[in-house]
């Protein structure tokens, strides 16, 4: 929970009072490996952060391939957010790729904290905005080489490499597992 609050910290100031309430409407939750956060087809009804682990947000094509669209791990917060918002379906799923323990919180409580901290929907709209800006696919560029591609992977998150499925990270570069093994041999 306290890494939440810093985490929190860090877009605005917060009395303890205040500090304490966010903690109170807070609730833990482990989601395990594979499960999800978030499903397609169903209204998101929380907001998480992610104390431990990793979740991709995923979605499948037309032709039912599923796509791996990003990656969100510790020390960020998780959401469908727009269909949070708006209490309407998801078009994508997001599921743990590897155990995760979350703070949680309800659509209840979330709204709840607007109406009783001052300020916080300033801090909690620049939380919102890094969430979307680290869930849009700031990643490949198909137009660019696989092997661009997965440098730049390496780039952009050099502490997942040895942490997620090599099929996630194939998914999300645009390439077979088979065409990233080979480019990991090369390098």
């Amino acid at each position: 929970m306290e890494e939440m609050i810093q985490y929190v910290l860090q877009f605005g100031m917060l009395n303890k009072q205040q500090t304490e309430l966010i903690r109170s409407k807070g609730k833990l939750l482990e989601v395990k490996k594979e499960d999800y956060f978030s499903e397609a087809g169903k209204i998101p009804k929380q907001v998480g952060f992610i104390v431990e682990g990793v979740i991709r947000g995923c979605y499948y094509n037309n032709k039912g391939e599923e796509i791996t669209r990003c990656f969100i791990n510790e020390n960020s917060l998780v959401c469908d957010y727009i269909n949070f918002e708006s209490n309407t379906t998801s078009s994508e799923y997001l599921q743990a790729i590897t155990d995760c323990n979350l703070v949680v919180f309800s659509k209840k409580d979330w709204e709840e904290l607007s109406h009783i901290i001052v300020g916080w929907d300033n801090i909690k709209n620049k939380m919102v905005h890094l969430c979307m800006h680290q869930k849009s696919r700031k990643g490949p560029v198909i137009s660019q080489d696989a092997t661009t591609r997965y440098l730049e992977f390496m780039e952009n998150y050099p502490s997942l490499i040895n942490r997620i499925p090599l099929s996630y990270i194939a998914s999300y570069l645009g390439v077979t597992q088979q065409s990233l093994s080979r480019i990991r041999k090369n390098i």
